[in-house]
């Protein structure tokens, strides 16, 4: 049996952690400088605040309704995130992450009452975290996501819903729409609609070998899945990323060079540390700039560097990453955008030495070790060359604090 717990609007849920008061009312969380809104609440949700709308658009709209506006958190997001890993870790012998706010559980060798199983899941996030979840059970990962699915739209089934192969759930099948499964996006499902494919249902009682034929071996695995035989094994071990990117909008317009050289300093050390945690050194990297897209003469470029060697050293990094922006960077304009991207990854602990070429020092190995153990609670050492205080960081004017992850933003409780 297959479990596929999530949290329910997951960022809204964690604003409402230290803020009980904050349970049944509106909240909504914006994504990067403060854009459009990525997260409401059930609440929220109830008031018809549409979702990955503008902020300044709807913004009459939220303070018409008092609705609890938050930027976004990812400092707290990611530990709360761990912390309900953690608790998950305790009723499954094998758990994949498979999101920020979902992991799936493998449940091979344990036979138990499944829906009390599931219910104790929810009962101890919500104890241990306060964290609300809903839990999809399933013979296959597809049944368990399209049951998470079942269970966060029925009332009645208390967040838990379990698909066993046995029992006929072809009445729900009918009426949930084929880009209900998972990986059937809309683009697919209207490729299937033109089959006459249009819901759960009658993808499940399809011929998987004429869906093989027609859409690959991908989605014929997914019709398998649905008549409960299992394809997709838990990957306890995700693949290392082939490509690594850190971008980011300016919270406002950069015209200096030497504020955007500190912009990409510091995105440049972003993508080093995920470098290194799954560790892997870079030999190329492009950097590009742009302004805004919706003016006269928008600009925007992007140039390839090939690094000397192989390496996960920020130092290195960051200075071919100034090097690229300064060739990119011309003067007059007001840029609203750049970033890094980490293209050519190896394995660190293959990399192929030659007698010609440099490559990292040990000594630059043992730094980056001590740099990444001294932040991997919070932040304590930086790369100048980032900027002190830049004017131009990310705009999160209604950030909550950082309650788990900062010393002097923790929960102060005052007993009169």
């Amino acid at each position: 049996m297959y479990a596929l717990v999530d949290a329910n609007s997951f960022y809204a849920s964690c604003e409402q952690v230290f803020r009980p008061e904050l349970r049944d009312q509106p909240v909504v969380v914006l994504s990067n400088n403060d854009g459009c809104i990525v997260a409401r609440s059930r609440a929220a949700k109830a008031l018809k605040i549409p979702d990955l709308q503008p902020y300044f658009k709807i913004k009459p709209l939220l303070a018409k309704h008092q609705v609890h506006v938050f930027s976004s958190n990812y400092e707290l997001y990611a530990d709360l995130s761990s912390r309900v890993v953690a608790v998950l870790e305790e009723f499954a012998p094998q758990l994949e992450v498979y999101s920020i706010d979902e992991s799936f559980l493998c449940f091979d060798g344990l036979s138990v009452d499944w829906r009390a199983y599931g219910l104790q899941i929810k009962q101890r996030l919500w104890r241990d975290v306060r964290m609300p979840v809903c839990v999809g059970m399933g013979q296959t990962k597809t049944l368990a996501k399209l049951a998470n699915h079942i269970a966060k739209k029925s009332a009645k089934l208390e967040g838990v819903c379990i698909l066993h192969a046995g029992d006929d759930w072809d009445a729900v099948f009918k009426k949930l729409a084929v880009e209900t499964i998972w990986g059937v996006g809309r683009r697919l499902a209207k490729r299937l609609n033109r089959l006459h494919l249009y819901s759960v249902y009658d993808l499940k009682m399809a011929n998987s070998k004429h869906i093989r034929r027609q859409f690959g071996v991908t989605l014929e695995r997914t019709v398998v899945e649905l008549n409960g035989e299992r394809c997709v094994n838990i990957d306890t071990q995700p693949n290392h990323k082939k490509q690594i990117y850190s971008t980011r909008s300016f919270g406002q317009k950069i015209q200096q060079l030497s504020d955007l050289q500190q912009a990409i300093s510091q995105y440049a050390s972003i993508a080093a540390v995920k470098l290194r945690k799954q560790n892997s050194v870079v030999k190329t990297i492009v950097v590009f700039i742009q302004t805004s897209r919706f003016i006269d003469d928008a600009y925007s470029n992007t140039i390839t560097i090939a690094l000397t060697h192989a390496t996960n050293d920020t130092r290195t990094i960051i200075a071919a990453a100034k090097q690229g922006i300064a060739r990119l960077y011309r003067p007059g304009l007001a840029y609203a955008k750049a970033g890094i991207g980490l293209i050519e990854l190896s394995d660190a602990s293959s990399v192929q030495l030659s007698l010609f070429n440099r490559y990292q020092s040990t000594k630059s190995l043992k730094l980056m070790a001590v740099v990444d153990k001294l932040n991997c609670q919070q932040k304590q050492v930086f790369f100048a060359s980032s900027g002190i205080n830049p004017f131009w960081r990310m705009r999160r004017q209604m950030k909550s604090p950082s309650y788990t992850t900062n010393i002097e933003e923790i929960p102060v409780i005052k007993i009169s």
